[in-house]
C-alpha cells in the first residue's frame, strides 16, 4: 500500500508540472526525445558518421519548425485608429495607412516579372519628419508623464513653431543620396527640395497592446489637453497623436512591429511608455543615424545604457538581477552574428530607424516578446545596414512588468530559438 501511495503522489506531482509547463515546451521535449531515440537506433545500424550528423540537423530543424513563433496577421480592427479631431471630438475607426502593404504589392509585381533582386524597389515617401511608436500595455499610470516629455521635445525641435535653423543643426534635413547631400540641405533653404524628406512634422502612434485599464483614455485625454489634433486637410507640418488598439496582448515586440508598419516618418523611433529613456536624446539618435547612413539612406541608431553599468542605479540592483543581466549579455555574444554581438546594449527601449531601412527589417520580424530587439539588429546586420550605438540618459522607473527570473529565462529560450530558426532556414527572407 505504501508503494502505491508513493506512486500516486509521484504521478500527481508530474501532472502538476505538466499543467504549468508551456505546451510548446512539452511538445519540443517529446519530439526531441523521440528523435533522440530514433537517432540512437539508426546510429547502431550504420557506420557512416555523416549520415548521423545530417539526420541530427534534420531533427533540430523539425523541432525548431514546431516551436519557432509565427506572428498572426493583423485583424481588421487593428488597421484602424482613434484620435482627437480639431475641436476636441474623439473619433475612432479611421483607416491606418500602411507602407508595408504598398511595398509588398510592388515587390510581388516585380517578382511576377521574374525579377527577384528587388533592386530599385523603394518605400513610399515620408509625410512627416519623425514617427514615434509607443507600445503600451496597461500604462495609464506612466504614459502621461512620458508623453509630456516627448511632445515638448518634438514640438520644440520638429514642430511647426521650431526655428528654421534647428533642423539643420541636428542634421535632420539632409539625406545621403549617391553619397552626396541634398541641394536643399546644402543651401539651408527653409523649404525642402522636390522629393526630399520632410524637414518637420511628427506623429505619435500609441499601440495599446490589449490593455484592460485606461491606457487608451489616458492617451486621448492627453491629446485633447495639449491640443494635438488630427487634421489631414491642415497645411504646414503635421503634429498628431493616434491610438491603435490590438485586440489581445501580443507582447512588446508585436506592438512595436505593428506600429512600425503604419508609420509615415522619415525617421522612426520607438520608446518605452515608462519614460525611462531621456527623450531629449532623440536628437543624438537622429544625428548618429544620418551620419551612419549608407548611400541608400539606410541606417539604425540604438540607444545604449552601457555607460551606466557602474552607476549607482545599476549597482543598487539585486545580485540576481545583475547576474542575469551579465549572463544574458554573454549568451548574446555567443549566439548572435559578429556585428550584433558587438553592440553593448541590445535591449534599451529607445531605437531609431531611417525610413529606407524599414523594408529590410519590419516585414521579416517574427519575435513578439522581449527578444525582438535582437532580431531587428540581426536583420539589419544581414542586410548590411549600418548600426550606430549612442549613449543615452536613463533612469529606473517603478512599475516594470518584467519578471526578472522568468522573463530572463524566456529571453534566453527565445534567443536560442531565434538564432537556430534563422541559422537553419526555418525563417527566410524569401
Amino acid at each position: 500500500m505504501a508503494l502505491q501511495e508513493r506512486a500516486a503522489m509521484l504521478w500527481a506531482a508530474v501532472l502538476d508540472v505538466a499543467r504549468t509547463t508551456p505546451p510548446t515546451l512539452i511538445l519540443l521535449l517529446v519530439v526531441t526525445g523521440f528523435m533522440g531515440f530514433a537517432s540512437m537506433v539508426r546510429e547502431r545500424h550504420t557506420q557512416r558518421r555523416w549520415y548521423v550528423e545530417a539526420d541530427q540537423v534534420e531533427q533540430l530543424y523539425l523541432a525548431l519548425f514546431i516551436v519557432a513563433p509565427v506572428p498572426r496577421a493583423p485583424r481588421p480592427s487593428e488597421k484602424r485608429f482613434q484620435t482627437i479631431l480639431p475641436g476636441g471630438e474623439a473619433r475612432e475607426g479611421i483607416k491606418l495607412s500602411c507602407w508595408q502593404d504598398g511595398y509588398n504589392a510592388s515587390r510581388d509585381a516585380t517578382r511576377r516579372k521574374g525579377d527577384f533582386s528587388l533592386a530599385g524597389l523603394q518605400i513610399e515617401p515620408a509625410e512627416v519628419f519623425v514617427s514615434l511608436v509607443v507600445p503600451a500595455y496597461n500604462e495609464e499610470e506612466r504614459l502621461g508623464e512620458m508623453l509630456e516629455e516627448a511632445v515638448a521635445y518634438l514640438r520644440e525641435e520638429y514642430g511647426a513653431s521650431r526655428p528654421s535653423t534647428s533642423a539643420e543643426k541636428d542634421g535632420v534635413r539632409s539625406r545621403k543620396a549617391n553619397g552626396k547631400k541634398s541641394a536643399a540641405a546644402t543651401k539651408g533653404s527653409a523649404e525642402p527640395a522636390a522629393g526630399a524628406a520632410p524637414a518637420a512634422g511628427w506623429e505619435i502612434l500609441v499601440v495599446s497592446d490589449g490593455s484592460t485599464d485606461g491606457t487608451v483614455k489616458t492617451a486621448l485625454d492627453f491629446a485633447r489637453k495639449h491640443d494635438i489634433s488630427f487634421d489631414p486637410s491642415a497645411s504646414g507640418p503635421e503634429e498628431s497623436l493616434r491610438v491603435v488598439c490590438l485586440e489581445d496582448n501580443r507582447g512588446k515586440g508585436g506592438a512595436v512591429v505593428h506600429g512600425m508598419r503604419h508609420v509615415r516618418g522619415e525617421y522612426v523611433c520607438f520608446a518605452d511608455a515608462d519614460g525611462a529613456s531621456r527623450f531629449t536624446d532623440l536628437g543624438a539618435l537622429v544625428k548618429a543615424c544620418r551620419e551612419a547612413a549608407d548611400t541608400d539612406g539606410k541606417a539604425v541608431a540604438v540607444g545604449s545604457r552601457a555607460h551606466l553599468v557602474g552607476s549607482e542605479a545599476v549597482v543598487k540592483r539585486s545580485f540576481l538581477r545583475n547576474l542575469l543581466m551579465h549572463s544574458f549579455h554573454l549568451l548574446l555574444r555567443l549566439l548572435t552574428p559578429p556585428a550584433t554581438a558587438a553592440i553593448k546594449d541590445t535591449q534599451c527601449g529607445f531605437k531609431l530607424f531611417s525610413r529606407a531601412a524599414l523594408p529590410d527589417i519590419v516585414p521579416y520580424m517574427h519575435s513578439e516578446g522581449w527578444i525582438f530587439d535582437v532580431e531587428m539588429l540581426m536583420l539589419a546586420e544581414s542586410a548590411g545596414i549600418p548600426v550606430a550605438e549612442v549613449a543615452v540618459g536613463w533612469k529606473e522607473v517603478k512599475g516594470s512588468k518584467l519578471n526578472v527570473v522568468w522573463d530572463s529565462l524566456g529571453m534566453a529560450w527565445g534567443l536560442a530559438v531565434l538564432r537556430g530558426a534563422w541559422g537553419l532556414g526555418v525563417y527566410r527572407r524569401n
